[in-house]
């Protein structure tokens, strides 16, 4: 392979969201198929593990050395939409805000939630993102993978993917996800739908921490709860560990307040865990993935 498509030793602090991480022995952004297909073949026959980011928004990373090859999937944005079908083809490393003004531009209604979603979209399949009772799973058709063993390229159909909260079967396979298929409802208004747009995301960046590194959110809301109730009932808003601290504006998220480390973020999140098993009896679960700790993802 050719040696311009990785590099060696990369800080991976600049490529998640609440800027912290450790350091990738090799790292690589493919900007096409045959180089996305191209370096997992090199880390097979290297014997390299291979892990697979996208925008880095719900992803801690540990401060340390980080072996095999990191791939990073931002640059794969190629986005393709029929405004008459509502046909959307899009690349995994399409970010949900692009995608979402993009969809509302178009006339193509269902996807004005995503915009405040600071995800690509082969991420919010990996982990079914989404906000309230909407998720892209609704919109899915289908979605090209990778075999991270055989280098086998397929497409596989909504129907034979397990999809249930926070959770996709990509989470538990070897197929890394390279476009997806998807429709959306055609023929909208267009202004009502790019007022609608804009005014998700006003109603986000008033109620959430977007002016600093965060995950987005932290837990999982258990089921009839929200994590975010749960954690400001228990007065935990503004609770630090280092340069971590529970947003005063949201309680389920983490933010980094220009100093935090990966120990202080990951110990700020068991406690939350410890105090609120403790007083509620309720375990809230990371959505947050972990890369360098021994944790159960």
């Amino acid at each position: 392979m050719n040696k311009k498509n990785f590099s060696e030793n990369c800080d991976l602090s600049f490529y998640t969201t609440i800027k912290v991480g450790g350091i990738a022995e090799y790292f690589a952004e493919p900007r096409n198929m045959q180089e996305f297909s191209d370096l997992i073949k090199w880390a097979n026959l290297n014997e390299q593990r291979c892990q697979i980011i996208g925008a880095g928004s719900n992803l801690l990373i540990n401060n340390i050395f980080i072996k095999g090859l990191v791939i990073c999937t931002k640059k794969l944005k190629g986005l393709m939409i029929e405004p008459n079908s509502g046909i959307v083809e899009a690349e995994a490393g399409v970010m949900l805000p692009t995608l979402s003004n993009t969809l509302a531009k178009n006339g193509l209604q269902g996807g004005e939630w995503a915009v405040g979603i600071p995800g690509t979209l082969g991420g919010a399949i990996y982990m079914n993102a989404g906000t309230g009772n909407l998720s892209l799973a609704k919109n899915l058709i289908s979605v090209k993978v990778i075999n991270n063993k055989t280098r086998e390229k397929l497409e596989i159909y909504k129907k034979d993917i397990n999809f249930k909260y926070r959770f996709s079967s990509f989470q538990s396979n070897d197929l890394a996800i390279i476009s997806a298929k998807l429709h959306f409802e055609p023929n909208g208004n267009l202004e009502k739908l790019i007022e609608t747009t804009k005014n998700n995301l006003k109603l986000k960046t008033e109620t959430q921490p977007y002016h600093l590194p965060s995950f987005g959110s932290v837990f999982k809301n258990p089921e009839n709860n929200y994590a975010a109730k749960i954690i400001d009932d228990m007065g935990l808003k503004g609770f630090q560990i280092g340069g971590a601290e529970i947003s005063t504006m949201h309680a389920n998220f983490i933010v980094n307040n220009s100093s935090a480390s990966s120990k202080d973020i990951f110990e700020l999140i068991t406690v939350i865990q410890q105090k609120v098993l403790q007083k509620k009896g309720i375990y809230l679960q990371p959505e947050v993935r972990m890369i360098g700790f021994e944790y159960p993802n």
